[in-house]
């Protein structure tokens, strides 16, 4: 039993903690992809609350913005006018930020005082608060290495943020979906090989946010703006150039853009492997409209990401390209619950 009392208010509190979350992740998308993401040089938790509230106070943040390896090196023709264009979505978005810790902490703190959250599950949502608080600094980190040298942030530590944004956000959807069955029992009957699939299957899903990340923290979609060939090669020339050879992985836009591509496409025909492989167990109605919608999820994203590569990283294909990868890693953690959730058996052999 995760709850004694409250459970309709509380799957409400969860469901909107998860919006405001997913609403994080596409504002700091769009942050990123207009070139906003410096426009704020310091980190101010308490006293960054209030905007600029005059010509004055304007003028302060813009004179710190001037100091930017942005401004200097891409920006230097800015006016005041334009400077404040690029800083209300970064301000935004960390006010965002501050949002949902607020929305968390207080019902969390009045849900506890009441008795209605178990030990365990109260553990639970305090981890995930916790990582809330180091997902600011995180933010902060991955902002301030773009505010050294070069106009642009780290794209480790872009995907660091990002990897533990999806992670908070699977943590919350995963307690709703858990309050939601606290106490039902789930009918259908799965030999384990199927979880065990699926599972795989995902990681993999996992893995490719990650090297989205590093597509958009290297500019990676910039280069090679042809399909399914790259350049017309199917493995281009400069994949292994990099010294250790690990670090291409990591590092080299072209591997970085060979291993997305072709993730892609180990996802998409995975998904309908598994489901095939998979139809004879997985055929109640809720997971075969999950199947449903996955499959459809994966075609659109599959398209975006086409689309986006071809046409140069658009700011609007871009940004509706990584809505659709977030809207995709959701379908898939409520698959893996209706999964998980199911109870098992082996097959047996007459």
């Amino acid at each position: 039993m995760l709850l004694r009392r409250d459970h309709k208010k509380i799957i409400l509190w969860l469901s909107l903690c998860a919006a405001l979350v997913a609403c994080m992740v596409m504002l700091g998308g769009y942050t990123r992809l207009s070139g906003s993401g410096l426009s704020i040089t310091t980190w101010k938790p308490i006293h960054g609350t209030l905007p600029p509230l005059n010509y004055a106070q304007w003028q302060e943040e813009f004179e710190a913005y001037r100091l930017s390896p942005q401004f200097e090196q891409v920006n230097y023709d800015m006016t005041l006018d334009d400077f404040k264009a690029i800083f209300w979505p970064e301000y935004l978005h960390r006010l965002l930020g501050r949002l949902v810790g607020v929305v968390f902490f207080i019902p969390f703190a009045a849900f506890l005082w009441r008795g209605s959250i178990t030990r365990a599950f109260g553990w639970r949502l305090i981890t995930v608060f916790a990582l809330g608080g180091l997902q600011g600094l995180v933010g902060w980190l991955m902002v301030k290495s773009g505010l050294v040298d070069e106009p642009r942030v780290s794209h480790l530590r872009l995907a660091a943020h990002l990897a533990m944004a999806f992670a908070i956000f699977a943590l919350i959807l995963w307690a709703v979906l858990d309050v939601k069955r606290d106490g039902r029992v789930q009918m259908a009957i799965l030999p384990p090989k199927v979880l065990t699939a699926y599972k795989c299957w995902f990681s993999v899903l996992c893995v490719q946010i990650v090297f989205g990340a590093f597509m958009a923290g290297l500019h990676a979609g910039l280069i090679y703006n042809t399909w399914p060939d790259m350049n017309g090669q199917a493995i281009p020339d400069d994949m292994w150039y990099m010294s250790p050879w690990y670090i291409n992985f990591l590092s080299n836009v072209a591997t970085v853009q060979f291993i997305h591509r072709n993730l892609a496409v180990a996802l998409a025909f995975g998904f309908v492997l598994w489901w095939y492989c998979s139809r004879k167990y997985v055929n109640n109605l809720a997971m075969r409209r999950l199947c449903l919608s996955v499959a459809a999820i994966i075609a659109t994203q599959f398209t975006l990401g086409v689309l986006t590569l071809l046409h140069m990283v658009p700011l609007p294909l871009a940004w509706l390209h990584q809505l659709t990868g977030l809207i995709l890693f959701a379908a898939g953690i409520l698959l893996l619950h209706e999964l998980t959730a199911a109870k098992f058996r082996e097959r047996r052999v007459a």
